[in-house]
This record gives structure tokens, C-alpha cells and sequence, in this order.
């Protein structure tokens, strides 16, 4: 039976046809809002790992909420420098004797390593080398987020970042201002990393659970010589917990939010309006229009400041995140791979 011959221009027209959907699919792939990231990344590779994630956080928090408040902390710390890449997790070498988490602003505050461990040797038993630390920051910062709130911040995080090799306390210095900063400073350093006024007074809000050291506030909102617009009983309250001169060796910790110390609501904002927030970055939201009126808005507008939040951290979760060669998934969170 003879087969009829295709001619060139109908070759052609195949070819281009085919070519054009490469282009479609692949200007579709990046239009995703997530892209390079994306919703489900592990469904194939590891279908249970966002639910093991989910339960170990579970756990954690009902027998210590503080543990949620620390991973949301460190998703902060980590994508802010060098981006959502784990680099936060990386313990000193001899080749690299002075990482992140050495920095004034992680030591010794930032906690969470041990729970980020247990994670992690739980997704290695179910799925060995597949999920990276970097997502397992992210996806426990949502989890944390979720069980804080009672439910009522809940939202997917996109997947696929890669753990970084290189991490330095230098960096953190660099981009992770201090509590006594001013509205313009954080405004700044948030604007650096692509993100908003918005995100900024938004993400603040995390400051509604979780413990500070006094040593963060002590200097600038309860010294006599510094203005400071703090309520006279809050200030009284914390003078009886803190040293008027932290040290090292005596440096308490209180409640950011006395009134929920525990709940991931939006009291923040009532004690930012009410002058009952321990840190300057806190206080100065005030010394805006733009800040004031949102401040404002997630004070008073029931499920506002939570819709915000979660929008907020999954774009915070997305900073500068590294895939391809640009990293490797850790066998170990605290060490970088060596081939």
C-alpha cells in the first residue's frame, strides 16, 4: 500500500505548531504566581512529606507554642539572607567557623534548630535526600502559623527551593536590622528584598506571639535619658522582669504580646495603637499616614490582618530561593553536602 509523502510546507507548519506550544507551556510555567516554585512539588516525589511536616509541628506546638513562634521567626531570618535557602541552619566549620546563626541577631535568640532535626530525620526515613531544609522551614513557619491561629491563617506554600552552601554572620548583620530600628530603616531593608510597606507593618504582626530578651528593648523603650512613647504600666511591668542592664549572662525573656501571648491574632496591632509593644520598630508604625492607617485597618477589621499575613508569607518565602544548580538538598540541615 502506497503512504502518501508529507510534503515540506505541512512539515513546517507541524514543526512550528510544535514549537509554539513549548513556548506557550513555557511562558505559561513562568506566569504561575509561584514560579519558580510551585503547589505540590513533593506530591510525586514524596506524597506524604507536607503531612509529616504538619504532624511533627502539631506536636511541637501543643507542648510548647513558643516552638510555633521560632519557626516563623527563622523563616524570616533565613530569607532575608541570602534568600529561603537553609543558609540559617549551617553550624561553624573550620572552613566556614562563623556562620548565620553565630550572628548577634540568631545567637542566642533564634531557636527552633531541634525541631527542624526531628523534621527533617522524619522526612529522610520516608524519603531519603528528596526535601529539602528549605521547605521544611517554609512549610513549618505555615503549619506554625496555621495552629497558632486556630485555623483561621491557613494557606498553601509553593515548594522547590534548594539549601544554599555558603552562610556567613557577616550577611545577617547586613540585612537583618535591629528592634531599635526606625520606620525609614526597616521600610529600607524590607525594600531591598522586594518587598512592601504593607508586607513590612503585615508581617510585624508576627510579633503577636513569642518571647523577646530584654536586651532588645531595654536600651532605647524603658532608659529615662530615650524618648519613648511606652505605656507607664507596661514600662513598670517590664522593669520589674528586666535588669536595667542586660548581659549575657542575665538577659530574661517576656511576652511580646501580654494580653494573647500565645494566639497568632491581630492584638499586635490593638498594642501598637495602645503604645504596649516592646520594640521601637514596633512603636514607629505610628509615625506614618501609610503605616498608621494599616495599622489601623488590621486593628479593626475582622480577618483582614490574617488574608494579608498569608499572602505575605508566601511571597516572603519566595525570596531569592535557589533551584537547579544553584544548591542541593541536605542530608543533613547543619552540614552542607560533600560529593
Amino acid at each position: 500500500m502506497a503512504i502518501a509523502a508529507t510534503s515540506p510546507k505541512t512539515m513546517s507548519s507541524v514543526l512550528a505548531a510544535a514549537l509554539l506550544s513549548l513556548l506557550l507551556l513555557a511562558v505559561a510555567c513562568q506566569a504561575s504566581p509561584y514560579y519558580p516554585l510551585e503547589l505540590g512539588y513533593y506530591r510525586y516525589k514524596c506524597p506524604q512529606a507536607e503531612a509529616i511536616v504538619k504532624a511533627i509541628m502539631e506536636k511541637a506546638i501543643a507542648q510548647n507554642p513558643g516552638n510555633g513562634a521560632a519557626v516563623i521567626r527563622m523563616l524570616f531570618h533565613d530569607c532575608f539572607v541570602e534568600g529561603c535557602d537553609a543558609s540559617v541552619l549551617l553550624d561553624p566549620t573550620p572552613f566556614s567557623p562563623t556562620p548565620e546563626k553565630t550572628s548577634a541577631p540568631n545567637n542566642p535568640s533564634l531557636r527552633g534548630f531541634e525541631l527542624i532535626d526531628a523534621i527533617k530525620d522524619a522526612l529522610e526515613a520516608a524519603c531519603p535526600g528528596v526535601v529539602s531544609c528549605a521547605d521544611i522551614i517554609a512549610f513549618a513557619a505555615r503549619d506554625a502559623s496555621y495552629f497558632l491561629s486556630g485555623g483561621k491563617v491557613s494557606f498553601d506554600m509553593p515548594a522547590g527551593r534548594l539549601d544554599g552552601t555558603f552562610s556567613n554572620a557577616s550577611e545577617s548583620l547586613k540585612f537583618l536590622v535591629p528592634p531599635t530600628s526606625n520606620l525609614s530603616t526597616l521600610v529600607s531593608s524590607f525594600a531591598v528584598k522586594g518587598m512592601s510597606v504593607e508586607d513590612l507593618v503585615v508581617l510585624s504582626g508576627a510579633h503577636t506571639v513569642g518571647r523577646s530578651h530584654c536586651s532588645s528593648f531595654v536600651s532605647d523603650r524603658l532608659n529615662a535619658s530615650v524618648p519613648s512613647d511606652i505605656s507607664p504600666g507596661l514600662a513598670g511591668f517590664l522593669k520589674s522582669r528586666c535588669p536595667a542592664n542586660p548581659t549575657s549572662s542575665n538577659d530574661p525573656t517576656v511576652m511580646q504580646d501580654v494580653v494573647t501571648p500565645n494566639a497568632m491574632d491581630n492584638q499586635y496591632y490593638k498594642n501598637v495603637l495602645s503604645h504596649t509593644v516592646l520594640f521601637t520598630s514596633d512603636a514607629d508604625l505610628l509615625t506614618s499616614t501609610e503605616t498608621d492607617k494599616l495599622v489601623l485597618d488590621n486593628a479593626n477589621i475582622p480577618g483582614w490582618w490574617e488574608d494579608k499575613f498569608e499572602k505575605a508569607m508566601v511571597k516572603m518565602a519566595s525570596i531569592e530561593v535557589k533551584t537547579g544548580y544553584q544548591g542541593q538538598v541536605r542530608k543533613n540541615c547543619r552540614a552542607i553536602n560533600h560529593y
